[in-house]
């Protein structure tokens, strides 16, 4: 299962007591939110996208409480960028829309992170399914996705 594939990996690093699984979906930031009593800009939220000329996916962990500049991110890229469908997020990452992790994803791609969330104490990630997540820092989501820093979240969810 995806959750296991995840909570491996957190094992892997000496985190595997971040996982937790929630009784009602963690599928949208605003569910995880209200399902973790924190604020929406605490959610990791992970966004593939996939890259126009090269086919490539691309991984952008936002803030919860942002959307992702794609304008900012196609000159971050270097290649315009388009909205991926659900199979080739699964494709690329084996995991479904709505528990994509930031990390442990069937192949490696680029990983960019919200530069919004290294204003927050900490963070909650999807672990693989829409009521799974875990906990981390944002100095540790920097580690663990060896992901670069960008100011590409503009406010609104």
């Amino acid at each position: 299962m995806a959750r296991e594939r995840v909570q491996s990996a957190l094992d892997a690093m000496g985190m595997g007591d971040r996982l937790r699984v929630l009784p009602v979906s963690t599928r949208t930031a605003r569910e995880a939110a209200a399902a973790l009593g924190c604020e929406v800009a605490q959610i990791a939220k992970s966004l593939v996208f996939k890259l126009a000329l090269s086919g490539k996916p691309v991984l952008v962990v936002a803030s919860g409480a942002n959307r992702v500049d794609v304008a900012k991110l196609a000159a971050l890229v270097g290649e315009p960028v388009e909205k991926a469908t659900a199979g080739f997020v699964r494709q690329a990452t084996g995991f479904a829309i709505g528990g994509v992790p930031p990390f442990a994803l069937e192949k490696p791609m680029e990983t960019v992170l919200d530069e919004a969330l290294f204003e927050l104490p900490s963070l909650w990630a999807a672990a693989g399914g829409p009521h799974s997540v875990f906990g981390v820092t944002p100095a540790e989501l920097e580690t663990m996705t060896g992901g670069r820093r960008a100011a590409i979240g503009m406010p609104g969810v």
